[in-house]
This record gives C-alpha cells, sequence and structure tokens, in this order.
C-alpha cells in the first residue's frame, strides 16, 4: 500500500499508494483499514473547529459521510453534539470504528456500512451533514477538472442529491475539501439545489476549503459568496503535509515547487 505503521497502527504515510487510482478500489480501503487505527485527511478538527462551531449545536443531529477511522465524530461529541450517524463503504471501517467508540464510552454514536451513493435515510432526517475529504475520492479519476468526465458528474450529483435529500429544509451540508471553488461551484450551485454556497479557508501550505450549504437560503441571483478574498495560492507544503496523503489528490509530487 505504500505505507508504514507505527507500533500503535497509526498511518504515516511512505509515499501513499502508487496511484491515487487505488482510492477507487474497495478492497484497497479494507486492508488499509484492517491495520491502521487512525489517520485525518485535510488535516484535524483542530484546524477547522472554529470554522464548525456556527453550524453545528449540541441539538443538532448530525451524518457524517465516510468516516473511515477519523476521530472528527469523537471530537464533535467532545463538543457537546450527542446525535451523530457516521457512514463507510468499508465494513473495516465500519466494524472497527464500533469497537473504538465503545471502548471509549460513545454509546450514543451510531456508525453504520453504506454507501454515500445511496443513503439508506429517510427525507429530511437531518440537521447537518458532513464529510472531510470524502467527495474528493469521486474526482479521482475525473480527467480534466474543468470539463469532469460524464461519469464524474453522475456520481457527484447522486451524491449531493441525496444529501440534499436527507438534510431537514433548514439543514447545512458541510463539504471540507481542497477543490477550489471554481470546480465545486458548478456542482453546487446546480439548480435542483436550494442552498446557498460560502466557503473559507484554513491550513497553512494547503489551503483547505470549508463549503457551508444551507438548505432552503438559496437566493435567485445567489452566484456563491467568500468570507475571504480568494486567492489560488502556490503550492509549498510544510513537514507534515508531506507525510500525509493530501497531495495525491491535488497534484503531482514532482511538481511541488517551495
Amino acid at each position: 500500500m505504500g505505507t508504514r505503521q507505527d507500533p500503535n497502527g497509526t498511518h504515516k504515510n511512505g509515499g501513499g499508494p502508487s496511484t491515487a487510482l487505488a482510492y477507487l478500489d474497495p478492497k484497497y480501503w479494507d486492508e488499509r483499514f484492517s491495520t491502521e487505527e487512525h489517520y485525518e485527511w485535510l488535516k484535524d478538527y483542530s484546524h477547522f473547529r472554529h470554522l464548525i462551531q456556527s453550524s453545528i449545536t449540541p441539538n443538532s443531529s448530525v451524518l457524517e459521510l465516510g468516516c473511515g477511522n477519523s476521530q472528527l465524530c469523537e471530537e464533535l461529541y467532545k463538543d457537546g453534539v450527542t446525535e451523530i450517524t457516521c457512514i463507510d463503504l468499508s465494513a473495516v471501517a465500519v466494524e472497527n470504528m464500533q469497537k473504538k467508540l465503545l471502548s471509549k464510552g460513545f454509546k450514543e454514536i451510531k456508525v453504520l456500512e453504506a454507501d454515500m451513493l445511496d443513503l439508506p435515510f429517510s427525507n429530511e432526517c437531518f440537521d447537518v451533514v458532513i464529510e472531510k475529504g470524502t467527495m474528493e475520492v469521486l474526482f479521482v479519476d475525473s480527467g480534466d477538472p474543468w470539463n469532469p468526465r460524464p461519469a464524474t458528474v453522475t456520481k457527484v450529483m447522486k451524491m449531493l442529491e441525496g444529501v440534499h435529500r436527507v438534510l431537514k429544509p433548514d439543514g447545512v451540508y458541510i463539504s471540507i475539501s481542497f477543490g477550489q471553488p471554481h470546480f465545486r461551484r458548478p456542482f453546487f450551485e446546480a439548480p435542483q439545489f436550494t442552498w446557498s454556497v460560502e466557503w473559507s479557508t484554513f491550513g497553512d501550505g494547503f489551503h483547505y476549503f470549508f463549503y457551508t450549504l444551507k438548505k432552503g437560503r438559496r437566493s435567485l441571483d445567489d452566484k456563491g459568496s467568500s468570507k475571504e478574498k480568494l486567492e489560488i495560492p502556490s503550492i509549498c507544503l510544510f513537514q507534515d503535509e508531506l507525510e500525509g496523503e493530501d497531495y495525491l489528490f491535488r497534484t503531482n509530487i514532482d511538481e511541488l515547487n517551495c
């Protein structure tokens, strides 16, 4: 898998898989989760906690897409959010997460094996849907980012339609991504969606995007808005980011210039 493990099973990247296409293979994830205890894509909770608190309250019902072995649901629980449902396509990830949460006493958090392209929930049942890097997998084989392949468009729209469906009328979808607004907005702002689109950024070498989509808030002339002036940063990675896998989604390591 191109990785090495520390004595606690925590993932240490040795270059990641040889190709990002490995992320499309369910067997890759089952094998990875069978030995890896914890890995955070796109930074941990501490880096965006200040952004998430305006959208999630202790009374929120939250659905996390693609929980993997992240500690996001644990951090939300520690902040007082107890009605949390996590899903992942990997049965190994789900089983491991269930055991870990029970061992820590987080009995209220539900963890289910499910596909984000076919959410097994009724309409309008969650206050918040959140995913951190999960959508990125759908773009692994998208081709030209300005003109994604039809198959990619179909999958992304199916995911977003499912998220929109399970959100309550005033619900919020949070997408944490390094996908820049000019690539994500054509999907987020499709005419069938009623949500408004805002974004902020966080991070050091990478600029990660924190998208907040508020259902029922879209106006006829809504073009999306940023809380910050949008700049396309040059790619200059810090050591901890070079040791992670985020760059595999964004660029070839040979193209990095610091």
